[in-house]
């Protein structure tokens, strides 16, 4: 019974993981740019110590690769709003300095003149972050080249200030981070810029990209998973009964 018991409370444990990383997916259903992860798979672990070498117990062999899947786009009509086509990913600076990256293109200047998104995150450029001179007016271009022009002479050529740091991932394998950007899943570029893959990369300016969460199908998901935790409590349940009722029997008149 003991291990009968151990098995179902393995099983919620593990159960708990899966439910927390559903539950991030439904409270970020209408964050720009937020990319679902790949399912966590369950798996049989096997279990390291003195006793016998046939020792199993359900785990989860957690793969938090990003699904790059586009969102549903939103058209803004705002010159700095950029949604990434196919899968290009925008490269920033964490705040160790590190560069990771993320869909999110809500773009603004900051109060120190540098290119930064909503979520407060400095956006990279080819040659480091992107310095936009005061009381220009920005525009962003297909290819992510980032043009300033001076309100006051519109009859002017528009500027390069920039050009974003857009890489294409179609043959790179991201994952999230802490801090829910995204990064490489090889450990030697942690924290670090990846070759571009041979997709060509691109924006469309004006537009957003919202979550590619569908919302119905993981509160389905969420409904399953609490019948399945319903369904280990009532197992430890009935063990802990089958367990009293064989003590009852054992006991001396």
């Amino acid at each position: 019974m003991d291990k009968l018991t151990y098995t179902a409370l393995s099983a919620m444990q593990s159960q708990s993981i899966a439910r927390a990383a559903i539950t991030n997916e439904l409270a970020n259903v209408s964050t720009v740019g937020f990319k679902k992860s790949f399912q966590i798979a369950s798996a049989a672990v096997k279990i390291d110590g003195p006793g016998h070498e046939s020792r199993f117990q359900p785990g989860l062999q957690i793969t938090d690769l990003i699904n790059l899947t586009p969102g549903t786009p939103i058209s803004t009509g705002r010159p700095l709003d950029i949604s990434m086509n196919d899968h290009t990913v925008l490269g920033v600076q964490t705040d160790t300095g590190e560069i990771a990256f993320t869909r999110r293109g809500d773009l603004k200047v900051s109060s120190t003149g540098v290119l930064e998104n909503a979520a407060g995150e400095l956006i990279m450029g080819e040659g480091g972050p992107i310095s936009v001179p005061a009381g220009n007016l920005l525009t962003v271009s297909p290819d992510g080249t980032v043009f300033a022009q001076l309100p006051t002479e519109p009859e002017a050529a528009a500027v390069a200030v920039g050009q974003l740091m857009l890489r294409d991932a179609s043959t790179t394998q991201l994952v999230r981070r802490a801090d829910g950007l995204f990064e490489p899943r090889a450990a030697a570029l942690k924290g670090l810029d990846f070759t571009s893959g041979p997709q060509p990369v691109s924006v469309m300016p004006g537009m957003l990209e919202g979550s590619n969460v569908n919302p119905v199908g993981t509160m389905i998901k969420m409904l399953d998973f609490s019948r399945q935790f319903e369904m280990q409590l009532k197992l430890v349940k009935e063990t802990q009964s089958i367990d009293e009722a064989g003590s009852t029997m054992m006991r001396l008149p």
